[in-house]
């Protein structure tokens, strides 16, 4: 899997081995129980959801723009990190997917660069000088089975040139041969050509934010969520063509 990311430091607690907690020094509680003792701890915490774990005592906690933290009510302790099952699957990972996959509506398809015409549908969040979009780009510009609906956002921390790129590709009169353009680095040592910006970027980062995402790329196919360019994932759900 492969990502850009707005942030460039994170805290992570990796769990690898399987814990095992007896049910006398850690008792599950009703979610409605465990907010009430959170809110205690931590009164300005917004949460949307508590949720059990594998791990006894041990809850996960979705907090403001899908933030997934693991709270102990027993300590009080609250953390960070992953928590992987013991065959190796990231449940964390997991969950944050399930949540942006459930997001999938608040993208206006009608304000999107929609390239191909295939029966499978893949929703891009991309930014136009990220290594793994380009990636990402180049790989689904191989297949004829989809239809894309590609959304800009540029992270200027990371990619400072990104924005113009973003920029003229939306406000081009064929912003699906801009963006083939820009995408296979046309114009990475040239000027850009003169453009009128049309706006249309501030919607597309305006809905990345509401959708809640950080990181560039990320993928909606056939309604399941991919952070980041996962070939093998792809094709785990369109098959390889």
């Amino acid at each position: 899997m492969f990502i850009c990311r707005r942030l460039l430091f994170q805290f992570a607690l990796l769990i690898l081995a399987p814990l095992s907690v007896s049910a006398s020094a850690a008792v599950q509680q009703t979610t409605e129980k465990v907010g009430e003792i959170l809110k205690s701890y931590y009164p300005r915490i917004e949460y949307q959801q508590i949720n059990t774990t594998p791990i006894a005592g041990i809850y996960e906690i979705i907090a403001e723009n899908n933030e997934v933290v693991y709270f102990a009510p027993a300590s009080g302790h609250m953390f960070f990190g992953e928590i992987w099952s013991p065959d190796r699957k990231n449940l964390t990972r997991e969950t944050k997917s399930r949540l942006m996959a459930e997001k999938i509506s608040l993208f206006p398809l009608d304000k999107a660069i929609k390239i191909g015409n295939g029966p499978h549908q893949v929703i891009e969040v991309t930014d136009p000088d990220c290594p793994f979009c380009r990636q990402g780009s180049a790989y689904f510009a191989g297949r004829d089975d989809i239809t894309r609906y590609v959304f800009l956002f540029p992270l200027d921390r990371l990619h400072p040139k990104a924005e113009a790129k973003a920029r003229y590709i939306l406000s081009s009169p064929d912003p699906e041969e801009a963006y083939e353009a820009v995408f296979a680095g046309d114009f990475d040592e040239q000027p850009l050509p003169e453009f009128k910006d049309n706006g249309i970027l501030d919607l597309h980062r305006n809905i990345a934010k509401k959708v809640g995402v950080t990181g560039t790329p990320q993928y909606w196919i056939d309604g399941q969520h991919i952070n980041g360019f996962n070939p093998q994932m792809v094709e785990q759900i369109l098959g390889k063509q």
